[in-house]
């Protein structure tokens, strides 16, 4: 007669709020717990390092091949935007006297070495033709892009932007990066706000 009966066991459902994180919140012993599973050292140190590194590699991998094929996500900041993509197209469109200068370089350097009084001053003449070459070449360059860039992007700022165009132009066409995706000669889209 006095006796208690039992309430039927409810169930708890827990019903995800929106914005949550969807799960329960860990009591502060499982909190501790999992705190101090992270903070023990590894087991076997070197298979963690290893694997360290293999994700590491994967990572630069991933990267290089992203910069290669000219993702803005994977790009330095100093390559992102249009301007950048604009200077890289324009110095890539054409001929430089720079993509001679390795070559020419060598043969001065040989004909230097010959011993013949006369080679030796024509090593002279085509070391200081080069350099010379190369230093108008640049002043054109300069001159030009900086034209082409008031007239596409009349609001964006110029500041480094001879400084990037000059190092890229700078670079043997093989070696710049992120890589070049016009050829010598091709015509510049009207359209890099995109």
């Amino acid at each position: 007669m006095f006796k208690r009966t039992k309430s039927p066991v409810v169930e708890e459902t827990t019903v995800a709020k929106p914005g949550g994180k969807g799960r329960p919140t860990p009591t502060r012993k499982e909190a501790e717990a999992a705190a101090k599973a992270r903070a023990k050292a590894p087991s076997d140190r070197k298979a963690q390092s290893r694997k360290e590194r293999e994700f590491r590699a994967e990572q630069s991998k991933r990267i290089r091949q992203g910069m290669k094929a000219g993702e803005e996500k994977y790009m330095l900041p100093r390559d992102r935007g249009p301007v950048r993509r604009f200077i890289r197209d324009y110095v890539d469109a054409r001929f430089s006297i720079v993509e001679m200068v390795i070559p020419l370089m060598i043969i001065g350097l040989i004909l230097g070495y010959t011993g013949n009084s006369a080679l030796v001053q024509a090593s002279s003449l085509v070391l200081l033709a080069t350099v010379l070459f190369v230093f108008t070449d640049m002043l054109v360059l300069r001159f030009r892009i900086r034209r082409e860039l008031k007239r596409r992007f009349p609001e964006e700022p110029l500041k480094g932007t001879t400084y990037y165009t000059l190092t890229r132009a700078m670079q043997m066409k093989f070696m710049r990066m992120p890589k070049s995706k016009v050829k010598i000669g091709q015509a510049l889209s009207d359209d890099y706000e995109r």
